[in-house]
């Protein structure tokens, strides 16, 4: 952005610090104005006839800007593709164990790419990949979607499952989870506590009992 002197047209159509309108006016009477008010002349758009500039605390509005990108940096969430391999006659053991990888991975807000490998004979019937990978995205419809189709490629089939969830979101439920987790972790161990403490009255029932105990010899007793 062009700023103050370094604006070398000779009108530009102004625009106030509050976003009004103040019209087309020499470039110099603006350079004034914005000294006036203790503020910079801006060319926020250059391609105008005239050139669009605003009076602005540029220093302000660098500073503004570099921590809205920061904010959106760290609020930047990578989409990670996670990768499962099938076997087309799997067994149900097996597959319910590959199916629960699934679920986590769509949960936690990330992309699965499914692959079921092809050996020997089974290249010849790649119907019972396709029936596979139908039943797979059927289990899990309520987590993630098909995003890309089962295709062949090569000696295995590929299918992307996407999660309905974002990342962000996962994130924040996941964390969420854990949260409560703990407290229950904590909650319990309190009351476990309380359970193992003596009640009122028990600590001097238990400290008269051993008093009584303690005096066995008779000729003291005598």
């Amino acid at each position: 952005m062009r700023i103050n002197d370094r604006i070398r047209v000779p009108e530009v159509r102004l625009v106030g610090p509050n976003g009004e309108t103040v019209g087309i006016v020499p470039t110099d009477q603006a350079l004034k104005l914005a000294q006036e008010a203790d503020l910079d002349l801006v060319e926020i758009a250059p391609q105008g006839r005239p050139p669009v500039c605003k009076l602005m605390d540029y220093g302000k509005f660098k500073y503004e800007n570099a921590q809205k990108a920061r904010d959106a940096r760290r609020n930047q969430t990578n989409v990670i593709i996670k990768e499962m391999k099938l076997r087309p006659k799997i067994d149900a053991h097996d597959y319910a164990t590959k199916k629960g990888h699934v679920v986590r991975f769509l949960k936690a807000g990330d992309k699965v790419k499914i692959t079921i490998m092809f050996r020997g004979r089974e290249q010849h019937r790649p119907e019972l990949g396709f029936r596979l990978l139908q039943k797979l995205a059927e289990d899990v419809e309520e987590l993630g979607f098909v995003e890309s189709s089962p295709k062949q490629d090569g000696r295995n089939m590929i299918m992307v499952l996407g999660p309905h969830r974002k990342k962000a979101d996962a994130k924040v439920e996941v964390q969420a989870e854990k949260d409560a987790k703990v407290a229950e972790r904590a909650e319990a161990e309190a009351q476990e506590r309380a359970d193992r403490a003596p009640k009122p009255g028990q600590e001097v029932a238990k400290k008269k009992e051993r008093g009584r105990s303690e005096n066995l010899d008779p000729e003291i007793e005598a």
